[in-house]
């Protein structure tokens, strides 16, 4: 094990996959020559040379369009969109043609490719640069998406996601760009669709993923009477529904944490179907906690009021943990 960055754990996956696999290019706005607006593609271009790693004009609906060309015809394109937000110009191309391209061609043609997109939020970005759109992409049907907390799974996650037969949507963390932690040396694959259990208890199960995953583990450390339960959803779509309807069965109750607006949002899929699921277990109603129904605030410290924070959480877990002691 090796303490890497976050930022450079996406850098060794790209090494790696390039190195493994001469399909895989990557292509994107300054990806080549000046490495990345986040350095995350830095090297690439020494490395694999101005075939496999080309800079593009400035124009993500022409980037994802002629990666899935690339897809089509046989590669394994990675797309640098440089922030999550921006997706919203291509949303033709990756929505209405490589998300179904597969369907509609009866399995003849698949799109084999990765793009890969900085969510901004809590680095004080604002309203065009700072939005969780996670279930925007959930919602597609053709298209996973994923979303790794720590360097180690946004390593793993993007190999993974690299190696996968149709497109992956890869989302990655601003805000944990420079956090350092361990990061397995050589081969390690983390599946798409599985969650990761961080924190066992026997109180509340806290689902969480994303750029909200630290700051739970940081409520958690917090509370000192309630026994959580902690999963990391990482991949968002398919969710790992059999690790979390598991935890709720033992522990009775649910708190989903996400930095995206509650309303319409992944979130409320996972409480409705637990809800469902696990009717007879529930001890408590199901609770989220997300950002409030506006935009992403440029303000620091609107920002900070405005994402779930440690506080808030801490907050929450009581909560959601004495409605059914105060009760019985």
């Amino acid at each position: 094990m090796t303490v890497t960055k976050y930022w450079q754990a996406i850098n060794q996956a790209l090494h790696e996959e390039m190195a493994r696999d001469d399909s895989v290019i990557v292509i994107g706005e300054d990806v080549a020559a000046p490495g990345g607006p986040f350095a995350a593609t830095k090297g690439l271009l020494e490395s694999f040379g101005p075939d496999r790693v080309r800079d593009t004009p400035i124009s993500e609906a022409a980037i994802v369009g002629a990666a899935l060309g690339a897809a089509m015809a046989g590669y394994r394109p990675v797309v640098e969109v440089m922030f999550l937000d921006f997706v919203t110009v291509a949303m033709d191309q990756v929505v209405n043609q490589a998300a179904k391209v597969s369907y509609m061609s009866a399995g003849n043609f698949s799109a084999p490719m990765v793009i890969r997109s900085i969510c901004a939020s809590g680095r004080r970005t604002g309203p065009q640069h700072a939005q969780n759109l996670e279930a925007w992409l959930a919602h597609v049907p053709g298209l996973k998406v994923v979303w790794g907390s720590t360097p180690a799974d946004a390593k793993a996650l993007l190999k993974a996601a690299i190696r996968d037969d149709g497109p992956v949507y890869v989302i990655e963390s601003l805000a944990e760009w420079s956090t350092r932690a361990e990061v397995a040396e050589g081969e390690e694959i983390v599946p798409i669709g599985s969650a990761a259990v961080r924190h066992e208890g026997e109180d509340l199960t806290v689902v969480t993923w994303g750029g909200a995953a630290p700051r739970v583990a940081t409520a958690v450390d917090l509370v000192h009477d309630v026994s959580v339960e902690v999963i990391d959803l990482r991949t968002i779509s398919p969710w790992d529904r059999e690790t979390v309807l598991g935890s709720v069965r033992k522990t009775g109750r649910l708190l989903v944490v996400h930095d995206a607006v509650v309303e319409f949002g992944v979130g409320a899929e996972i409480a409705a179907t637990v809800a469902t699921e696990c009717f007879d277990q529930l001890r408590a109603p199901v609770r989220r906690l997300g950002a409030p129904y506006a935009p992403a605030p440029f303000a620091p410290q609107l920002e900070e009021a405005y994402l779930p924070h440690p506080e808030a959480i801490t907050r929450e877990i009581t909560r959601t943990v004495q409605t059914v002691r105060n009760a019985s």
